[in-house]
């Protein structure tokens, strides 16, 4: 009995530590960020390498969504409903999920993986060591910069990526369906709404936020080396991504529950 309970006892405490660690990790960045003197310079390179060099990313990735949403939403209305029905499908499907989502899980193995492999190759090689040992604060130096960063540029690759999915959708349609282009942005427009952008935005926001800490803290917690490191990037990769599912059906159930179209 006393072996059974100290059993249940790790498994609890297995599955609550990560939990309280994790939230501690996230209050000590707040605090981190007060710091705008240590992070304000290295905001604008960590904005060009997670951001600007991720777009090519996006736009691949948004190209081919778009062309197999307009095929998919022709197949899937067929003659039952007017061809501009089409354009409808492609906006908000690009809009309020898939542009989003498989942006963001896209740029959780760039950025994720980028975040990690560096920050826990500084920790085996002791430069956040000595970091600390010149009395600077590695939260403000390393982390918060990458976080922000990330949640600022997540919403921009996403806005872009949104606009190639359109776009590909029309040329598609245009192309493949016999679907004129006033058909198409009659679809696009007769149920299109400012929150639709708002919503993918505000989501990739906060897909941005959590991968960028994912990856800070699975670097600053690696152990053992090369190897190491390369756990820790693949550990960053497969929580991000599994994060993003979570924060996407999060903003599902409290921004979308009980609200239609007007």
């Amino acid at each position: 009995m006393k072996t059974q309970v100290s059993a249940v006892g790790r498994t609890t405490r297995a599955l609550v530590e990560p939990i309280g660690t994790g939230t501690r990790f996230v209050l000590d960045v707040v605090r981190a960020g007060r710091d705008v003197r240590s992070w304000g310079p290295e905001f604008s390179t960590h904005a060009r390498v997670l951001g600007v060099e991720s777009l090519p990313i996006g736009i691949f990735i948004a190209l081919f969504t778009g062309i197999v949403l307009a095929l998919l939403a022709s197949y899937s209305v067929g003659d039952l409903v007017p061809p501009y029905f089409v354009g409808t499908l492609v906006q908000k499907t690009v809009t309020l999920e898939l542009a989003p989502v498989l942006t963001g899980l896209a740029l959780a193995g760039r950025v994720g993986a980028n975040i990690a492999a560096e920050l826990g190759t500084m920790r085996v090689t002791e430069q956040i060591d000595a970091l600390e040992t010149l009395t600077f604060d590695p939260m403000s130096h390393l982390v918060v910069p990458r976080v922000l960063a990330s949640a600022a540029m997540f919403p921009i690759v996403v806005g872009v990526a949104m606009l190639v999915g359109m776009v590909s959708g029309w040329g598609a349609s245009l192309l493949l369906l016999d679907i004129t282009t006033p058909q198409f942005l009659k679809g696009v427009r007769v149920f299109f709404t400012s929150f639709d952008v708002r919503y993918g935005l505000v989501k990739s926001a906060s897909f941005g936020a959590a991968v960028a800490l994912i990856g800070c803290r699975a670097g600053l917690t690696t152990q053992g080396g090369a190897q190491g490191v390369g756990r820790s990037a693949t550990r960053a990769v497969v929580i991000s991504a599994v994060m993003i599912l979570v924060l996407d059906a999060f903003w599902a159930v409290v921004w979308l529950t009980n609200r239609t179209l007007k």
